[in-house]
């Protein structure tokens, strides 16, 4: 028995790191999966190799900041399994600048993929969650608490979300739907790219970690996810999981 059999869940931002492992870690769990991401090659090679390994997968090449995306992904859920009981978002894009150099492009890229993308899936899937209760699980970040230089749109539109999660929380805990925030620090492919080309934020990074080691998506965020997503998590609600290995202490 799975800790998340019977259960449904959308996951965006599925092409590779946090959001694939998660997608693999539920599909273990026994979760039916709608899988979305712009990348609609990859996504399918992802959906083949969960099919591969038992799992029933949807996948959906969407762009998470339009509207009309993210309710395909979420009718996908309800055409293809006939329920929703989990929701992701965990897809986000954007450009470092310093503040002063912020453009309005970055600022579509961040606030679009991410803080507008997260919205228009939650709307989207709320009248679905309401009716039986359900979990959501949406992405912050440390550098949103720490004001991280060059990450200032990065951070405030993840600020954004963790405002956001806090009053859906409040509105819709009398549905059973419970919303977190999850701040992770993994090594996903992106992550690599960026230290690989940035050795010395590497170094401060690994420095800020107390545990002296960054997280590995499939072994260290996405357990976190399915305690979110079962009824293990039944009681916590509006909450920030700090997934950094001792970054942010509160």
């Amino acid at each position: 028995m799975g800790r998340l059999d019977g259960k449904v869940a959308v996951v965006t931002g599925c092409s590779q790191g946090i959001g694939l492992a998660i997608a693999e870690v539920f599909a273990r769990e026994g979760a039916g999966l709608v899988i979305s991401a712009r990348r609609g090659d990859v996504l399918d090679e992802n959906a083949r190799q969960l099919e591969a390994g038992g799992a029933k997968v949807v996948a959906v090449e969407a762009d998470v900041a339009k509207r009309e995306d993210a309710n395909r992904t979420i009718a996908a859920a309800i055409e293809y399994f006939g329920r929703l009981d989990i929701l992701v978002n965990n897809a986000q894009a954007t450009r470092q600048a310093l503040v002063e150099n912020i453009t309005d492009e970055a600022i579509e890229l961040t606030l679009g993929s991410g803080l507008l993308g997260t919205l228009y899936h939650m709307q989207a899937a709320f009248p679905h969650l309401k009716e039986r209760g359900g979990s959501v699980i949406n992405f912050g970040t440390r550098q949103g608490i720490y004001g991280e230089p060059g990450d200032g749109i990065y951070g405030a539109g993840k600020e954004g979300i963790r405002a956001l999660s806090r009053s859906a929380a409040r509105e819709w805990g009398q549905f059973g739907i419970r919303v977190n925030v999850i701040n992770p620090a993994a090594m996903s492919p992106g992550a690599a790219k960026f230290f690989a080309e940035n050795p010395e934020r590497g170094q401060q990074y690994m420095d800020a970690i107390a545990l002296r080691r960054f997280g590995d998506p499939a072994g260290d965020i996405a357990p976190i996810a399915v305690f979110l997503a079962s009824e293990d998590g039944r009681y916590l609600t509006g909450q920030t999981l700090n997934a950094d290995g001792g970054q942010v202490m509160l």
